[in-house]
């Protein structure tokens, strides 16, 4: 018994880590803070982002409070990693030059992701497949396989973060 409570609070740790990354808590864009743009109105393509990234979360956020319980909703999880994995073939959408902190917006996003197209690319690709992969496991039922891909989904979260999403939380 002891060692099943462990494993719970090892795997409600590592999902609660792996959801700051995929949150869209503290996201910043200008759209949606409403700060006024540079020379103009802020392109709406900020508040998409913002409002796509905020899904992504909220979804996580889901997928994480059903794998708390003991008898997780896998439907549900499923439904959300869908969520999350349509969300996540728009994110290389939302990123057009002249979007960054470097053109006067108020966003999260670091210039490494104009400055590095093809590994941001690769980041936004692991969150596809590992959102995909969650689809495919939640069907199955097994909770401690789903809980190992919704780490794994998060990790690709975090690895983007780390690399292009500015921590304003350090």
């Amino acid at each position: 018994m002891l060692r099943t409570s462990a494993s719970r609070l090892f795997v409600a740790a590592a999902l609660a880590s792996a959801l700051a990354a995929c949150s869209g808590e503290g996201a910043s864009d200008t759209a949606a803070s409403g700060d006024a743009a540079p020379a103009g109105e802020v392109p709406p393509v900020l508040k998409e982002r913002h409002d796509n990234f905020e899904g992504i979360g909220d979804a996580f956020k889901a997928v994480r409070g059903e794998l708390e319980k003991d008898a997780p909703d896998f439907a549900l999880i499923a439904a959300k990693a869908t969520d999350i994995n349509t969300r996540a073939k728009l994110i290389e959408t939302h990123f057009p030059a002249g979007t960054s902190v470097d053109d006067g917006y108020d966003t999260e996003a670091l210039p490494s992701i104009w400055q590095k197209p093809e590994e941001f690319t690769a980041a936004g690709q692991k969150l596809i497949d590992e959102s995909a992969k969650l689809m495919t496991v939640a069907g199955g039922g097994d909770k401690a396989a789903t809980g190992a891909q919704a780490l794994a989904m998060g990790g690709a979260c975090k690895g983007c973060h780390d690399q292009f999403r500015l921590d304003d939380k350090k």
